[in-house]
């Protein structure tokens, strides 16, 4: 029997060990080639992270061409069908308007930059109508806001970028946040926004064609370190703060999970088995601030959070932060930012409104 190996085969590194297998891939290739692409459809909302966007079609061009085949095709929609800028300012030319799509079609929403203006009454009404047709939906970056403002999101997992991970779980309790670099939960997936649409992406191929091609896809992306919906979207702590202190790690945690109700200097020093004072030294040493003071940085920046992405009142961003009263609230987060948290909040509502 003559049969050549197909130069795509060649390429993904498959091995066969007789004709016979080799003639059932080629024949699979040819049936799928015969099958409609798998279409997606990216929602692109104002303001949207252009790398997460990017990082997500790539994947779909380099998946037809590694594979010879079109098995995917996309198509690039948005509110209104006209233009549509990104959060570099770059202006995109929208293939079409919110239009009825098919049943089989993946709907991926594009995120970034206040996703609370972006979703719009008629963004949120559009994907609750295509979501009614079961077809899958995702969302990248901080679109997962989106999702679960559309209540598409109520009872799954999902992620969100971390900088909106803090409003996100205040806002929408019915789901269950978590701080992966990607979830996929049934028919909703989410991602952390940057580089995890690329691990997103991956995995869809891989599933879907085999691991094969969506390794093949990762070396022409020079993406050696492919992440799971296991990995977490922040470095570690040692990593962010430039400190390799176990016991420093594990104080700054247990501040980090612990900002409703601070726990006390003494309590944190006792758990990792120092003194106070000892706290005290190596706060000063490694982060030059005190403890109470790296602990005051951490629940104002939450506060700061929480102030320009949802609508709580001022005095409930000052509970969830471990506020006993908006006063003081008021008085160190002044001193912290040289502004009141009311005069933050209309500046930004401002800036919203340009």
């Amino acid at each position: 029997m003559s049969c050549s190996l197909p130069r795509k085969v060649m390429r993904l590194g498959i091995k066969f060990t007789d004709a016979a297998a080799m003639q059932r891939h080629h024949t699979s290739n040819i049936e799928k080639s015969r099958a409609a692409p798998h279409r997606f459809i990216f929602v692109l909302l104002n303001d949207f992270t252009l790398l997460s966007f990017a990082a997500a079609i790539d994947c779909l061009r380099l998946a037809n061409q590694m594979s010879g085949e079109d098995l995917y095709s996309w198509r690039i929609i948005g509110e209104g069908g006209g233009t549509i800028n990104c959060s570099t300012g770059t202006t995109f030319t929208l293939d079409g308007d919110l239009d009825e799509l098919h049943r089989d079609d993946t709907v991926m929403l594009c995120g970034g930059r206040d996703v609370q203006a972006a979703t719009t009454k008629r963004i949120l009404n559009w994907l609750r109508r295509e979501a009614r047709r079961g077809i899958i939906m995702g969302g990248l970056c901080t679109a997962a806001f989106s999702l679960a403002k559309a209540g598409l999101l109520d009872g799954k997992r999902a992620t969100i970028h971390w900088e909106n991970h803090d409003s996100f779980a205040e806002e929408f309790l019915e789901v269950e946040l978590t701080k992966s670099v990607f979830v996929k939960d049934g028919n909703r997936w989410t991602t952390a926004g940057g580089t995890s649409s690329i691990d997103l992406f991956l995995q869809i191929i891989a599933d879907q064609q085999g691991d094969e091609l969506a390794n093949a896809v990762a070396d022409q992306q020079i993406y050696s370190s492919i992440r799971t919906d296991q990995d977490t979207q922040r470095l570690s702590i040692p990593t962010r703060i430039g400190v390799r202190h176990p016991k420093l790690s594990r104080v700054i945690q247990a501040m980090e999970l612990n900002i409703e109700e601070p726990i006390s200097p003494s309590i944190l020093a006792k758990d990792v088995g120092m003194s106070t004072r000892q706290l005290e030294r190596l706060f000063r040493r490694y982060l030059n601030r005190s403890p109470k003071r790296y602990y005051m940085e951490l629940r104002l920046q939450k506060a700061r959070n929480l102030l320009m992405q949802t609508d709580m009142s001022v005095i409930n961003v000052a509970l969830a932060c471990g506020f006993a009263s908006p006063s003081h609230f008021s008085k160190c987060y002044r001193a912290h930012y040289d502004t009141t948290p009311y005069r933050e909040r209309g500046a930004h509502a401002a800036r919203l409104s340009v």
